[in-house]
Protein backbone atom coordinates (compact mmCIF):
# COMPACT_ATOMS: atom_id res chain seq x y z
CA UNK A 1 0.00 0.00 0.00
CA UNK A 2 2.48 2.75 0.46
CA UNK A 3 4.58 1.76 -2.23
CA UNK A 4 1.31 2.84 -3.99
CA UNK A 5 1.22 5.83 -2.01
CA UNK A 6 4.55 6.70 -2.82
CA UNK A 7 3.83 6.41 -6.53
CA UNK A 8 0.75 8.93 -6.55
CA UNK A 9 2.62 11.55 -4.53
CA UNK A 10 5.53 11.33 -6.78
CA UNK A 11 3.39 11.21 -10.09
CA UNK A 12 1.12 14.15 -8.78
CA UNK A 13 5.02 16.10 -7.49
CA UNK A 14 5.54 15.52 -11.05
CA UNK A 15 2.35 16.90 -12.88
CA UNK A 16 2.34 20.34 -10.22
CA UNK A 17 6.13 21.13 -11.51
CA UNK A 18 5.22 20.40 -15.14
CA UNK A 19 2.35 23.50 -14.32
CA UNK A 20 4.69 25.63 -12.27
CA UNK A 21 7.11 26.11 -15.29
CA UNK A 22 7.21 29.02 -17.72
CA UNK A 23 6.57 28.55 -21.19
CA UNK A 24 9.22 29.42 -23.42
CA UNK A 25 8.67 32.37 -25.13
CA UNK A 26 6.38 34.50 -22.74
CA UNK A 27 8.74 36.59 -21.34
CA UNK A 28 7.85 40.57 -20.35
CA UNK A 29 8.48 42.02 -23.24
CA UNK A 30 6.44 39.85 -25.27
CA UNK A 31 3.94 40.71 -23.01
CA UNK A 32 4.59 44.13 -23.66
CA UNK A 33 3.62 44.04 -27.13
CA UNK A 34 0.05 43.45 -26.33
CA UNK A 35 -0.71 45.91 -23.76
CA UNK A 36 -2.38 48.99 -25.71
CA UNK A 37 -1.68 52.14 -24.57
CA UNK A 38 -3.06 55.95 -24.82
CA UNK A 39 -2.00 59.59 -24.75
CA UNK A 40 -0.91 62.10 -27.16
CA UNK A 41 1.08 61.57 -30.45
CA UNK A 42 2.69 64.71 -31.24
CA UNK A 43 6.07 65.48 -33.92
CA UNK A 44 9.08 66.68 -34.01
CA UNK A 45 11.90 67.21 -36.15
CA UNK A 46 14.07 64.21 -35.96
CA UNK A 47 18.39 64.12 -35.71
CA UNK A 48 20.36 62.61 -32.98
CA UNK A 49 18.49 60.41 -31.30
CA UNK A 50 18.49 58.81 -28.11
CA UNK A 51 19.26 55.12 -29.52
CA UNK A 52 22.56 56.37 -31.00
CA UNK A 53 22.52 57.24 -34.66
CA UNK A 54 21.20 59.93 -36.91
CA UNK A 55 17.73 60.27 -38.31
CA UNK A 56 16.00 62.42 -40.84
CA UNK A 57 12.54 63.56 -41.02
CA UNK A 58 11.69 61.17 -43.67
CA UNK A 59 12.33 57.91 -41.44
CA UNK A 60 9.41 56.97 -39.69
CA UNK A 61 10.48 57.67 -35.84
CA UNK A 62 9.11 57.29 -32.64
CA UNK A 63 10.24 58.90 -29.43
CA UNK A 64 8.69 57.43 -26.19
CA UNK A 65 8.06 58.75 -23.16
CA UNK A 66 11.31 59.06 -20.84
CA UNK A 67 8.95 57.80 -18.12
CA UNK A 68 8.98 54.48 -20.12
CA UNK A 69 12.50 54.54 -21.63
CA UNK A 70 13.84 51.94 -19.18
CA UNK A 71 18.16 52.43 -20.69
CA UNK A 72 16.32 52.22 -23.82
CA UNK A 73 15.09 48.85 -24.16
CA UNK A 74 12.94 49.71 -26.83
CA UNK A 75 15.06 51.28 -28.71
CA UNK A 76 14.61 49.61 -32.33
CA UNK A 77 11.65 48.08 -32.08
CA UNK A 78 8.69 48.50 -33.84
CA UNK A 79 5.19 50.16 -33.11
CA UNK A 80 1.70 50.61 -34.40
CA UNK A 81 -0.15 53.72 -33.60
CA UNK A 82 -3.38 54.42 -34.64
CA UNK A 83 -4.85 58.00 -34.52
CA UNK A 84 -8.53 57.11 -32.39
CA UNK A 85 -10.29 60.11 -34.36
CA UNK A 86 -10.00 58.83 -38.07
CA UNK A 87 -8.68 54.94 -37.31
CA UNK A 88 -5.48 55.17 -40.01
CA UNK A 89 -2.94 53.29 -38.30
CA UNK A 90 0.83 53.34 -39.38
CA UNK A 91 4.06 51.42 -38.06
CA UNK A 92 7.12 53.72 -36.33
CA UNK A 93 10.58 52.55 -35.32
CA UNK A 94 12.08 53.48 -31.58
CA UNK A 95 14.42 55.74 -32.29
CA UNK A 96 14.52 58.28 -28.99
CA UNK A 97 13.60 59.57 -26.19
CA UNK A 98 11.04 62.50 -25.21
CA UNK A 99 11.17 64.27 -21.87
CA UNK A 100 8.36 66.06 -22.47
CA UNK A 101 6.16 63.30 -22.99
CA UNK A 102 3.45 61.85 -20.40
CA UNK A 103 3.38 57.86 -19.79
CA UNK A 104 1.26 56.95 -23.00
CA UNK A 105 2.19 59.88 -24.96
CA UNK A 106 4.26 59.66 -28.51
CA UNK A 107 6.38 62.14 -30.44
CA UNK A 108 6.83 60.97 -33.78
CA UNK A 109 8.74 61.89 -36.88
CA UNK A 110 7.08 64.12 -39.46
CA UNK A 111 6.48 61.88 -41.78
CA UNK A 112 5.08 59.37 -39.62
CA UNK A 113 2.62 61.89 -38.05
CA UNK A 114 1.31 62.53 -41.72
CA UNK A 115 0.29 58.97 -41.98
CA UNK A 116 -1.98 59.48 -39.42
CA UNK A 117 -2.88 63.02 -39.39
CA UNK A 118 -2.23 66.41 -40.85
CA UNK A 119 1.16 68.18 -39.33
CA UNK A 120 -1.00 71.76 -38.70
CA UNK A 121 -3.07 69.58 -36.18
CA UNK A 122 0.07 69.00 -34.04
CA UNK A 123 -1.42 67.01 -31.50
CA UNK A 124 -3.58 63.37 -31.98
CA UNK A 125 -5.10 61.42 -29.89
CA UNK A 126 -3.38 57.90 -30.15
CA UNK A 127 -3.67 53.68 -28.94
CA UNK A 128 -0.49 52.38 -29.82
CA UNK A 129 1.39 48.85 -28.77
CA UNK A 130 5.00 47.11 -29.01
CA UNK A 131 5.31 45.18 -31.84
CA UNK A 132 7.52 41.61 -31.05
CA UNK A 133 10.89 42.53 -31.07
CA UNK A 134 12.63 41.97 -34.51
CA UNK A 135 9.06 42.38 -36.26
CA UNK A 136 9.43 44.93 -39.16
CA UNK A 137 6.55 46.17 -42.29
Amino acid sequence: MSRIALFIFTLLAFIAMAFGMPVPGNSTEDLEKRITHTGRGTWFNTGEGACGGWNVNSDKIVAISHLRWDGGVNCGQWMQITNTANGKTAYGLTRDECMGCGDGDVDMSPSLFEELGNLDTGVLSVSWHFKAKGWSP
